[in-house]
């Protein structure tokens, strides 16, 4: 990278980084049952509300324990289940509309990310009714506060009910970007294992490396606080513990619930030291090619973390160690290729692949320009990389 771009990328983090601890940052209200949202309605004095989700949570079954709640309180609600795998400005626009003429007063997103981000973006239009959603992406466009949000997470990966990211793609452009303001962390999560019991096992695999993946460059990212170092190995320790099981035995309610955790902390943890390039090559694929994007972080992540080098050994191994797969004796770089390789066979045992298939590579110069222009100056990578070198990942993963 030219050096002025180098040093203009470097102090746009640390300016970032030292106004951190001054900015808005808040944690939604945990409740662990979709039971208890009764006192939540009744706090919030709602009459009405929309349901923000997916046809294959409603097929599954998952929104009934929440309609039953609704039913019992007299609360009346509608239900948008159109949400696409990546949601998009048609689905935010469509819910939008509805949620205005079915007069809800709240929104309540059941799912995994895409209903929940979704969700944040309708939230958004509520607040800013005369703005399309592209004018709200970046950081800090949304400063209105957003009806009473409440997301209940169906998988443990994203970590979205804490964040204040609403990844949303544009269709007509091909474009995946977000909206980054602290009105758009919900009010409040439910964390209930047993609405994850259903999920298949594919989608456990990915959405659980998916939350690997936000606490692994959360931790090595040159914003990680103390808070923040601690929230990541907890949240990588609880992975690799617990998925394996989750991902044999869908019903194992420890495992069940010991991921939705490591995706909580996770997502707290990457929400104030975000991410790296990992997730800029993702969103460049979910946005061009509709790439589910935990498959895409989990394949991504071993090919970026090599390219790290040794700026990343440290940490790595600070990682492995947390996690239990090396000792304190272990040397760094060791323990670095361990948790390198620790991640790959993770990802071989739970058949996740370790290509991606459908990249064109007339398509890669452009997918690499959106990735640099996504992560450069914004995220706190450990070494930064041009466009030729993020590039080399689209050729790696690829499929031949």
């Amino acid at each position: 990278m030219f050096f002025p771009k180098a040093v203009y990328c470097r102090l746009f983090q640390a300016a970032f980084r030292l106004t951190q601890p001054l900015l808005p940052y808040r944690e939604p209200q945990i409740i662990f049952s979709c039971v208890k949202l009764d006192k939540v309605l009744q706090k919030e004095a709602l009459k009405s509300v929309l349901i923000v989700t997916d046809r294959g949570i409603v097929e599954n079954g998952l929104t009934e324990p929440l309609i039953r709640v609704l039913q019992e309180n007299g609360i009346r609600f509608c239900v948008y289940d159109k949400t696409e795998a990546n949601p998009t400005v048609s689905n935010v626009e469509e819910a939008f509309t509805l949620y205005k003429d079915s007069g809800a007063e709240g929104i309540i997103a059941i799912g995994g990310g895409s209903p929940m981000d979704c969700a944040k973006a309708v939230g958004a239009r509520i607040a800013y009714p005369e703005k399309p959603v592209e004018k709200m992406k970046g950081t800090c466009r949304v400063r209105r506060p957003l009806v009473p949000l409440i997301a209940v997470p169906t998988t443990a990966g994203t970590g979205s009910e804490v964040t204040l990211a609403a990844i949303i793609t544009d269709g007509k452009k091909h474009e995946k970007y977000a909206l980054m303001s602290f009105p758009l962390i919900p009010r409040y999560a439910v964390l209930d294992a047993s609405l994850t019991y259903s999920l298949p096992p594919h989608i456990t695999a990915s959405t659980g490396i998916d939350a690997l993946t936000h606490a692994v460059e959360a931790y090595i990212g040159r914003s990680a606080t103390r808070e923040t170092r601690a929230l990541a190995l907890e949240a990588a320790k609880l992975v690799f513990e617990n998925i394996e099981a989750a991902y044999k035995d869908g019903s194992n309610h420890r495992a069940r619930e010991n991921m939705l955790h490591a995706a909580h902390k996770a997502g707290l943890a990457f929400s104030k030291s975000y991410v790296g390039y990992i997730h800029a090559v993702a969103h460049s694929l979910g946005g061009f090619y509709g790439t589910p994007h935990g498959l895409a972080n989990a394949v991504i992540m071993p090919y970026v973390l090599e390219a790290y080098g040794k700026s990343v050994h440290k940490k790595l191994y600070q990682m492995a160690l947390a996690a239990g797969l090396c000792t304190e004796n272990t040397p760094c770089k060791q323990g670095a290729e361990i948790f390198i390789k620790a991640v790959k066979d993770l990802n071989a045992r739970m058949n996740i692949p370790d290509k991606i298939a459908g990249i064109k590579e007339v398509d890669i110069p452009f997918l690499a320009a959106l990735a640099e222009k996504e992560a450069n100056p914004l995220y706190p990578v450990p070494k930064l990389m041009t466009r030729t070198e993020l590039a080399a990942f689209y050729y790696q993963i690829a499929e031949t």
